[in-house]
C-alpha cells in the first residue's frame, strides 16, 4: 500500500542508509551507491560527498538524482524520491558533524571524523524532492 505524503516524509526523515541513483550516461545503468543523507519534512534532502568523486561528477552532469530508503522491520517499507539539484556548496565542519551524529553513536563520532579527514574536501549536494514512490508491504 502506498504511504500518505506525511508518512513518506516522516519515513524519509529517519536515519536510513539511502541508495543514491544518478544517470551514468548513455549505454550505462545508473550509478547506485549507499549514502548517508538528511531530510526534514517539507524541505530539501541533502548529502555529503567528495568534491572530486564520481558521484558529484555524475550529479553535476545529470542535474538531478534519486534516493531510495528502506527497512525490513516491523514491516517492509520503502520510499524513493527523485528531483533536481538545488545547490552544491562546500561542506562545513558543522554539517559534517551533524551527518555523522545522525548515523553513529556519540562514542564513535570522533574516531570516524579522524578517518574521514583523510577523504579530502567534501561538498553538500541538496535536492528538492519532486517525484515520490513509496509502499508499506506489511509484515512478511
Amino acid at each position: 500500500m502506498a504511504l500518505s505524503a506525511q508518512e513518506r516524509e516522516q519515513f524519509l526523515a529517519e536515519p536510513h542508509i539511502g541508495a543514491l541513483a544518478v544517470d551514468a550516461g548513455p549505454g550505462r545503468a545508473p550509478l547506485t551507491v549507499p549514502v548517508w543523507y538528511d531530510y526534514e519534512p517539507g524541505g530539501e534532502l541533502w548529502l555529503l560527498t567528495g568534491a572530486e568523486s564520481k558521484k558529484i561528477e555524475l550529479i553535476k552532469a545529470a542535474g538531478r538524482f534519486g534516493i531510495m530508503a528502506e527497512r525490513q522491520e516491523p514491516s517492509v517499507r520503502y520510499v524513493n524520491v527523485e528531483g533536481p539539484v538545488t545547490r552544491i556548496t562546500p561542506a562545513t565542519d558543522e554539517q559534517h558533524l551533524h551527518m555523522v551524529r545522525r548515523y553513529l553513536p556519540e562514542e564513535k563520532v570522533e574516531a570516524y571524523l579522524r578517518v574521514a579527514a583523510e577523504l579530502g574536501e567534501q561538498v553538500v549536494v541538496a535536492m528538492r524532492p519532486e517525484h515520490w514512490y513509496s509502499a508499506d508491504l506489511g509484515a512478511l
